[in-house]
């Protein structure tokens, strides 16, 4: 079983300053435009196959971990913490920090690198991303590696955010998260959760957000084993008790992450010819295998594989083994 690349760091990191009006319906009364200053680091080879790793979230940001799935003597490896999130500023700016606007900063990385196409890497929120950028340049991009696979729609979300999915697997979860509500609220509780996670009150906010991570914690870490090796391995750029990714998370799932009018499994049409791996664990509590195996059934030329007993962690065993082998063969092609 293949294992991460070692250990390995940036040969190049900066930050590129970005300023763009991509409008969405939550903004139509907002014409300013905001400046970001997006975190970038490069590391493996400088003249090997391009490659942007998107990372989760919405609102997570990207480790160190996140260079070792390439073989950094074959790959160019580019990543980027998204807006609002991990070394980017404003730090959790929720202006103009929409899909279309993140979309846009990926374009204008590529641009600024002066890469012609770029291999794109992302799981979970970062396979929708990576979806969402292939239909706007689909010329821009030379393959996809999708992990995890999120599609963004209203039963996505309710999956894990009402009493419609995950909460029928882990009850008393689910009842942890959502007791001390109304009972006119707890079956979609997204709402009020997100307006106590963002009181002025700290007492609110932090008794919300600590039901939040251990909600998602119960669905993330389906093996206790996982949740240790997680928390051991290294460090990630989110501070504990650092309520800005869950923040950034949930405005991004109440506004159906900005893609409600442009469903992803409608434009497969576009970028039937990138050749696209599909990567996804069978018992994914957070993004059920049904997401992947709808978006195959749509697109017939992608090759999934659904790997057993796994779930939606990136740094199960299993998983790693298939996105490494994944990153190798496309190596081998080119």
């Amino acid at each position: 079983m293949l294992s991460l690349y070692p250990a390995i760091e940036p040969f190049n990191h900066y930050h590129l300053t970005v300023t763009n009006e991509a409008q969405t319906d939550v903004q139509k009364d907002d014409n300013s435009t905001t400046e970001h200053h997006i975190y970038i680091e490069q590391c493996g080879n400088p003249l090997g196959i391009p490659v942007v790793f998107l990372h989760g979230g919405p609102g997570s940001g990207c480790r160190p971990s996140h260079r070792c799935f390439f073989d950094p003597q074959l790959y160019h490896i580019i990543l980027f913490d998204q807006r609002g999130c991990g070394r980017s500023r404003p730090y959790g700016s929720l202006a103009q920090n929409t899909t279309a606007n993140i979309i846009q900063d990926m374009e204008a990385i590529r641009q600024q690198l002066a890469i012609k196409k770029w291999l794109v890497f992302g799981g979970s929120w970062g396979a929708t991303l990576g979806l969402c950028y292939a239909y706007h340049f689909p010329e821009q991009v030379s393959g996809l590696i999708l992990r995890g696979v999120f599609l963004a729609r209203e039963q996505d979300i309710d999956w894990v955010y009402s009493n419609k999915g995950a909460a029928k697997i882990f009850p008393g979860a689910w009842n942890n998260l959502v007791h001390h509500l109304p009972l006119s609220q707890q079956d979609q509780p997204l709402s009020v959760i997100y307006q106590q996670l963002t009181d002025e009150n700290t007492a609110v906010s932090s008794n919300i957000f600590n039901k939040i991570q251990h909600w998602e914690a119960s669905l993330i870490y389906w093996q206790e084993s996982l949740r240790f090796e997680d928390n051991s391995k290294e460090s990630c750029s989110i501070k504990e008790n650092d309520k800005t990714p869950a923040i950034i998370q949930l405005h991004y799932s109440l506004n159906q992450c900005f893609i409600a009018k442009e469903p992803l499994l409608k434009h497969i049409e576009t970028i039937r010819h990138i050749p696209t791996k599909i990567i996804h664990g069978r018992f994914d509590m957070v993004c059920p295998v049904e997401q992947a195996w709808q978006l195959k059934e749509h697109w017939p030329e992608a090759e999934l594989s659904i790997i057993e007993m796994a779930g939606h962690v990136a740094n199960e065993p299993k998983i790693i083994d298939a996105l490494i082998k994944a990153t190798n063969n496309f190596a081998k092609r080119k």
